[in-house]
């Protein structure tokens, strides 16, 4: 059974940083894609980043290229977010998504599989 466990959300002020982890288990994405979605109050979830364990090639929504870096670590099975120069509208649960083997489009449209999610809440 696969399981993907957030953890890393929290309060800031809005110029600051926090690092997100998703740790999966269950079996490993060697060939498949891992990512971050984001949810805000009365909104849809949306996509925020991805990247594909393999090559390691990565995609991010227009709103945070800049300021988030999505990376993983093959040996732990260990996906981060890492969030500067947070705004505000960044406020969200965030949730680690897993699936493949396919491309970003697939991924972006209907993961695999779901985190429970991580609040992160930005003041302004």
């Amino acid at each position: 059974q696969v399981q993907l466990v957030e953890s890393g959300g929290g309060l800031v002020q809005a110029g600051g940083s926090l690092r997100l982890s998703c740790a999966a288990s269950g079996r490993t994405f060697s060939s498949g894609i891992m990512g971050w979605f984001r949810q805000a109050p009365g909104k849809e979830r949306e996509f925020v980043a991805s990247i594909s364990w393999s090559v390691g090639s990565t995609y991010y929504v227009d709103s945070v290229k800049g300021r988030f870096t999505i990376s993983r670590d093959n040996a732990k099975n260990t996906m981060y977010l890492q969030m500067n120069s947070l705004k505000p509208e960044d406020t969200a649960v965030y949730y680690c998504a897993a699936g493949g083997p396919y491309g970003n489009s697939r991924f972006q449209s209907r993961p695999d599989y779901w985190g429970q999610g991580t609040q992160v809440t930005v003041s302004s």
